[in-house]
Parts: structure tokens; C-alpha cells; sequence
């Protein structure tokens, strides 16, 4: 018999301070960016790679992507690895400056 471990719900929302609100540009394609490298992040560890016994066949080859997009979107909605922080950050130094 297999256990499955329970997983803790995931995080709302970071909550953005007043002063930053305005740059909804910036901060989506900073999140952007981090769904794209926690994409990679996770197609590296094999997340996403079908299994010899008992597998989906071609077509969990075929659409493992899309779930892998999906999963690393929210991840990054949700906080992240706070590397969409640090890039809005760095971007909106270089901007203002």
C-alpha cells in the first residue's frame, strides 16, 4: 500500500504595498519570466515525464507540458521562489533611474 503524503494548501496572493500598485505591467512580466524559469526548473527535475508502468502513453508525453506551464504560472502567482520580486525590483530601479 502506497502512502500519499498531504500537501499544505498553497498561499494567497503576495500582497502588494500601495506604492507599487501602479506597475501591473512590470510585475506580470516579471511573474512571466518566473513561470518561464520554474518552468524549466521543474522540466529538469522531471516533472512531467511519463512512467514506464502504467503511463499515459504519447499523449502524457505530448501534454505533460502544458501541465507543467500551468503548475509553474501559479507557482509564480503565489510567491514563487521570490524571484519575480527581485527582477520587479531591479527592473523598476532601472526605469526610474
Amino acid at each position: 500500500m502506497t502512502i500519499i503524503p498531504v500537501l499544505s494548501p498553497p498561499r494567497g496572493p503576495i500582497a502588494i504595498p500601495e506604492s507599487l500598485r501602479g506597475d501591473t505591467k512590470l510585475r506580470e512580466a516579471a511573474q512571466k519570466l518566473e513561470a518561464t524559469f520554474l518552468a524549466e526548473m521543474l522540466k529538469s527535475a522531471g516533472l512531467g515525464t511519463s512512467r514506464t508502468s502504467f503511463g499515459g502513453g504519447i499523449g502524457e508525453d505530448q501534454f505533460s507540458s502544458f501541465l507543467r506551464d500551468a503548475q509553474s504560472i501559479e507557482l509564480a502567482k503565489s510567491g514563487g521562489i521570490g524571484l519575480a520580486e527581485s527582477l520587479f525590483n531591479a527592473m523598476k530601479r532601472s526605469i526610474d533611474a
